[in-house]
């Protein structure tokens, strides 16, 4: 099952992994993403400051599927 997550502007993968309590601090990112398997769209993503856009889908196996979308103004 995919999550939606609601966001105004678009925001890092670090800030994602953050705000959805994966890690506890933004210094985490990085280790988080060498250690554990992350993909965003299919793609193998380890850059913590990689842009989530609208429509993005994020999969972390041990955390689950999740889906960006921008909120409407």
């Amino acid at each position: 099952m995919v999550q939606d997550i609601s966001v105004e502007d678009d925001i890092t993968l670090g800030q994602f992994l953050k705000n959805e309590g994966v890690i506890g601090t933004g210094g985490q990112a990085k280790w988080f993403l060498q250690d554990e398997e992350v993909l965003i769209n299919g793609e193998r993503e380890i850059r913590r400051g990689k842009k989530l856009h609208d429509g993005d889908l994020i999969e972390i196996p041990s955390e689950g599927k999740f889906r960006i979308n921008h909120q409407s103004e």
